[in-house]
């Protein structure tokens, strides 16, 4: 068994509950990596100015946020990535010719096409979004990330690109018509890559945990990929592992097996 040297958690539905909750089983083993001096890196599509509470409250300072747009380790910025301002424009307009809405993370706000409409304040009290305004053409260049809120029946196909950009359905209850902007280039496999390799830390040392489409390029390039047993169903072909779920000890009982915990 390893020896393991660094550990990506994902946010939502692996870390955090269906009810927004972290189970103790989750903490135990968040600590007891920290026993071990296992790097803990947070890896999530969120906005990472909107994650200082939670990660304050796991004492974790290094993440990969923006779905690997952003990476800062132990305060550090380590990557930047803003996608580029023609594909941002392409997105919007076609949102808009559609009736979408849609969030743009910059590396301090969300900006909104629409801050009144119901699926904007679902999105936002799902997400505990608070750094929000409305977007105009000034934050065009400033973009880290962007998620569709769709108005469901498949209409995410109405969106075409060319240019190494898709979209992965959020997998989270009663968010499925959302759609996170994922580019080939930037994704959260390869900021796992690049902090690896800044570290110093083999690939075969890192161990990754998640349960969303915008988690495969990661689990599959760590050495220890699990795929959380709610994650999406197209998810577990790119991990190496299946765990169970968020609500059943799913990162405790998947360190558990590479013989990280005992108890």
């Amino acid at each position: 068994m390893g020896p393991y040297k660094i550990l990506f958690l994902d946010i939502d539905g692996t870390i955090l509950t269906p009810d927004d909750t972290i189970e103790d089983s989750t903490r135990r083993a968040i600590k007891e990596m920290k026993k071990q001096n296992i790097e803990v890196v947070l890896a999530t599509g969120r906005p990472l100015h909107e994650i200082s509470d939670l990660a304050e409250e796991l004492q974790i300072t290094s993440f990969i946020g923006y779905n690997g747009a952003l990476g800062i380790y132990e305060g550090e910025t380590t990557f930047s990535e803003p996608m580029n301002p023609e594909d941002v424009k392409y997105i919007l307009d076609v949102a808009i010719a559609n009736g979408h809405e849609v969030v743009f993370y910059t590396n301090s706000k969300n900006y909104f096409t629409s801050l009144e409409t119901e699926a904007v304040q679902a999105f936002q009290k799902q997400f505990h979004l608070r750094q929000n305004d409305i977007f105009t053409e000034d934050a065009i260049g400033n973009v880290l990330g962007m998620t569709i809120i769709t108005t469901g029946n498949k209409s995410d196909s109405l969106y075409q690109f060319n240019n190494g950009i898709h979209l992965s359905q959020v997998n989270i209850e009663g968010m499925q018509h959302c759609f996170d902007v994922i580019r080939d280039h930037v994704n959260k496999g390869i900021g796992v890559e690049f902090l690896l390799k800044k570290l110093g830390i083999k690939r075969e040392e890192s161990i990754a945990f998640g349960d969303g489409m915008n988690d495969k390029e990661m689990l599959a390039y760590a050495g220890e990929g699990f795929a959380m047993g709610n994650a999406h169903r197209d998810l577990f072909q790119h991990a190496k592992h299946k765990t169970t779920s968020v609500t059943d000890s799913g990162i405790y009982k998947g360190l558990k097996s590479l013989g990280l915990i005992e108890y």
